[in-house]
């Protein structure tokens, strides 16, 4: 069998040391993957991840190898341009990890280039399967395609092709479903703590919630008074709502497009 890991044999670098980068930088330590060097303009936050992955690291990205593989960007959305007019290289690919930018955000800078998106909310303390993680893969030519294909292969039992387009509305249905869910979270958290009530009464429903939503359809698992049109119940919430007007105002909202998500046919 081919050794993919030829493919990779001159290292890799991670260029941010954030959530994302933690995470991709961890796996491929895991999978015995060279990383030659972490950049990020902190200092603090390049050498942890460096220690953690025993690899060197650096602030000033002209410091950074140009003969690696594959240049990992994972960085804020809005500076992974400001890295590729910077980032000085010989002939590796060049990837970004966000969900909302274009694979032709790099066009104008590097020969090969892609996204290697990883379909999963991050933060550095918490532990996760990345074999479990959805990886999407995008690239500028089938060399390049090729490679990350393999490598994300060899990380995750879940990757995809998913071209730009497929991924910004990809992005947009994971927003909702995880950024906009973990909000409610904590406008319940909020409401019961002004109470005093112990938020964890909720876990066993989010748990539930969380569950069905993965095994049925989301519309099919609906439940609540929205879905009842139970106006009686939703006019008293909103009536307890009355010095929380940010949240009446969603409160009325969702309610008012699970009524009709829910009835549009």
């Amino acid at each position: 069998m081919m050794n993919y890991k030829n493919d990779f044999k001159n290292g890799i670098v991670i260029i941010g040391a954030g959530n994302v980068a933690t995470h991709i930088a961890l796996a491929l330590k895991n999978a015995n993957y060279s990383i030659k060097s972490i950049y990020s303009q902190t200092e603090k936050s390049a050498q942890n991840l460096a220690e953690k992955i025993n690899s060197s690291f650096t602030t000033h990205i002209e410091k950074l190898p140009d003969n690696a593989d594959i240049y990992v960007i994972a960085v804020k959305d809005t500076i992974i341009e400001d890295i590729a007019k910077k980032l000085n290289i010989l002939s590796g690919i060049v990837v970004h990890t966000a969900g909302s930018v274009p694979m032709s955000v790099f066009e104008s800078y590097f020969k090969n280039f892609g996204v290697f998106y990883p379909l999963q909310t991050f933060t550095k303390s918490r532990n996760l399967a990345f074999s479990e993680i959805p990886l999407c893969i995008e690239a500028n030519n089938n060399n390049a395609e090729n490679k990350l294909l393999n490598l994300a292969e060899s990380l995750s039992k879940k990757v995809a092709l998913v071209n730009s387009e497929k991924r910004k509305i990809l992005h947009l249905a994971a927003v909702f479903a995880c950024n906009f869910t973990n909000h409610m979270y904590s406008i319940g958290y909020e409401l019961l703590s002004e109470q005093n009530i112990d938020f964890n009464l909720l876990h066993p429903l989010i748990n539930e919630t969380a569950k069905k939503a993965t095994e049925m359809s989301p519309i099919d698992a609906q439940t609540g008074p929205a879905m009842r049109q139970d106006n009686k119940t939703i006019d008293m919430h909103l009536k307890m709502l009355k010095d929380y007007p940010e949240f009446e105002k969603i409160y009325r909202f969702v309610s008012d497009s699970i009524f009709t998500l829910n009835n549009k046919d």
